[in-house]
């Protein structure tokens, strides 16, 4: 079958990063991202499926693995080839009646055979698994990062029983492909609920920082939500999904600032060449959506004391500043899957379906592409925002297309 395949290689992830910092994407097409013929993954056990994906998404993980940019801290939990791709909606191949599920992805304790369960699996907190090198599969953290599962970038991939979620009845791929970074976003927003009518700012306004936006309107209900937004699609669609302000990037400082009667300290507020505006006050919680060191500066400059920075953008290798976290006793906290929700009791997915179908995220799909344009297919993830976009995924759902690839 034809899959999209990321080897271990040196000299190709050290290409991907050059061309990457040429243009965001262009390490799709020197790095270790490959297109070929490769065996359907075996079923591991008795508790697995073959799912033959219609759409899997492009996330920045994806997008930062291809330019070569990845943190090595994934070095130990990630097993080579792997087949990236885990926002995946498909069909499960042995159940004769074309059933649409859904990829919970993480490989825990019960996908890699092991009884009794750590403690995270143990608290159906599958996002804290401890043993996700260990047990019956190779290291990897999700589906789309092991060697021995495949992944949604291809014609078939293999997941456990628990991790299959049936899609309903009369829900689009799109919408159905979107409730993984759902999930991801909604994580997020509950480390906001104690927040109260506190004003909360969001950093970034791509697939994360939108889904985050519906998920604080719809779970945490702040009474003044803030997002800084750069494209006008996005602002468009922020708006629409429950902030209560949107604004540039450049002036979310200024927003922050005048929400709050805070005082600034510096000359700028991001725009040009002098340091960082700072304020007195701020946020009493920021959300980091994007997860570079300029965003994290940012929520480091808006947050209030005492206050609370969510990341929720996949950090990376950063080099930033953090003398105000200290300075201000602010929080750093991470939000990265899914599992129980104590405090609605239910679960992560369970709440991104609801989240999906009442905000309408399948709208977030903007443009499909089959595997062999998966060059192109980057490279509009890459700049979706500046290109009228926000969530780029794989279509594999053409038969034809399928034999053809």
């Amino acid at each position: 079958m034809k899959a999209l395949q990321v080897e271990r290689s040196l000299p190709r992830f050290a290409a991907a990063r050059l061309a990457g910092a040429v243009a965001p994407g262009r390490g799709a097409r020197v790095g270790p991202l490959r297109l070929v013929d490769v065996d359907p993954p075996a079923l591991p056990g008795p508790a697995w499926h073959r799912v033959r994906p219609r759409l899997s998404g492009i996330c920045g993980s994806d997008l930062a693995t291809v330019d070569g940019v990845a943190s090595p801290w994934f070095e130990p939990v990630v097993s080579f080839p792997f087949v990236p791709g885990h926002e995946v909606v498909g069909d499960l191949d042995d159940s004769g009646g074309g059933v649409r599920v859904v990829i919970e992805p993480v490989l825990g304790c019960a996908a890699r055979g092991i009884d009794p369960p750590c403690e995270g699996c143990g608290g159906d907190d599958v996002g804290r698994c401890r043993n996700i090198a260990f047990g019956q599969l190779e290291p990897g953290l999700q589906t789309g990062y092991c060697a021995d599962t495949g992944g949604g970038w291809s014609l078939a991939l293999v997941a456990h029983q628990s991790q299959i979620h049936p899609v309903p009845d009369g829900w689009s791929d799109e919408s159905a492909v979107m409730v993984e970074p759902a999930a991801c976003a909604i994580r997020g927003a509950l480390k906001c609920a104690d927040a109260g009518d506190d004003l909360v700012a969001v950093v970034g306004a791509g697939t994360l920082g939108l889904c985050v936006t519906a998920a604080l309107r719809r779970f945490v209900g702040p009474e003044r939500l803030v997002v800084g937004a750069k494209h006008p699609v996005q602002r468009r669609l922020a708006t629409e999904l429950g902030a209560t302000m949107v604004v540039a990037p450049a002036t979310l400082a200024r927003a922050v600032r005048r929400a709050t009667g805070s005082m600034a300290l510096g000359d700028d507020d991001g725009a040009g060449s002098q340091p960082l505006q700072r304020l007195t006050g701020g946020a009493g919680v920021v959300v980091d959506c994007v997860g570079s060191a300029t965003s994290l500066a940012q929520a480091l400059s808006i947050v209030a004391p005492g206050g609370r920075i969510v990341m929720v953008g996949m950090p990376g290798s950063l080099t930033v500043d953090l003398t105000p976290l200290w300075q201000r006793e602010v929080e750093l906290v991470g939000a990265y899957a899914y599992g129980a929700e104590p405090a609605l009791g239910r679960r992560t997915f369970d709440l991104a379906f609801e989240l999906v179908a009442e905000a309408g995220l399948g709208r977030l799909v903007s443009a499909t592409y089959p595997l062999h344009r998966h060059a192109d297919a980057l490279a509009h993830a890459a700049e979706a925002g500046r290109r009228g976009a926000v969530k780029v995924a794989f279509d594999l759902r053409d038969e034809k297309g399928r034999e053809r690839l």
